[in-house]
């Protein structure tokens, strides 16, 4: 019997949610637990690292909040965007198990506040989720879903920042950035696809 307020038992995809939220921390440390291999990188050979934890999840916390408060009015965009996040998402889960990394050189580890707290449920930090740049990625996702055209280049910039900074902090390889804007414009392709349907 339903209980007051509700028209029945919850939908079932509530179900699959609770059981991705289940297994994604033991996915990650899994990807921590394996050995994986140090590539070459100039670019961050020839940069200092630095702590810029700060700076980094400011700008990215700063474009996902502006970029909710755009696409909150417009559903549909909305829509694409969620479809697009969990594509990016599907992709990156895919890549994490394909190309076991070792840390850069360097590191300085990333301190995020939410994420740290609510999905990696690991004694020992995550340093092995490397290709590709989720930060850098999720931020331009939004930019290429918005369309308010100066939205739009506010996010791509702030990508582009994010990029750069978790480069400083030798938190990713150089690939893992170049990469996050194809993963970030196929999921977006893709998303206006599957959100017509």
């Amino acid at each position: 019997m339903a209980a007051a307020g509700f028209p029945g038992p919850p939908p079932r995809h509530c179900g699959v949610a609770a059981g991705v939220g289940a297994v994604i921390p033991r996915f990650f440390a899994f990807i921590q637990a394996r050995p994986g291999v140090v590539l070459p990188d100039p670019v961050l050979a020839w940069l200092p690292a630095h702590d810029v934890s700060w700076l980094t999840f400011g700008a990215i916390y700063l474009s996902i909040a502006v970029a909710v408060v755009h696409l909150v009015p417009r559903p549909a965009l909305l829509l694409r965007a969620l479809w697009g996040y969990g594509l990016l998402h599907g992709f990156r889960l895919l890549t994490l198990w394909l190309l076991p990394l070792e840390p850069p050189t360097g590191l300085v580890l990333l301190h995020d506040p939410l994420v740290d707290q609510l999905f990696y449920a690991s004694a020992t930090p995550i340093t092995k989720d490397l290709f590709f740049s989720a930060h850098t990625a999720t931020v331009l996702l939004l930019a290429f879903t918005v369309q308010h055209r100066a939205l739009r280049r506010a996010l791509l910039l702030a990508g582009a920042l994010i990029g750069l900074l978790v480069l400083i902090q030798h938190a990713h390889y150089t690939y893992d950035v170049v990469a996050a804007p194809l993963f970030a414009g196929l999921s977006a392709w893709l998303a206006r696809r599957v959100a017509r349907y």
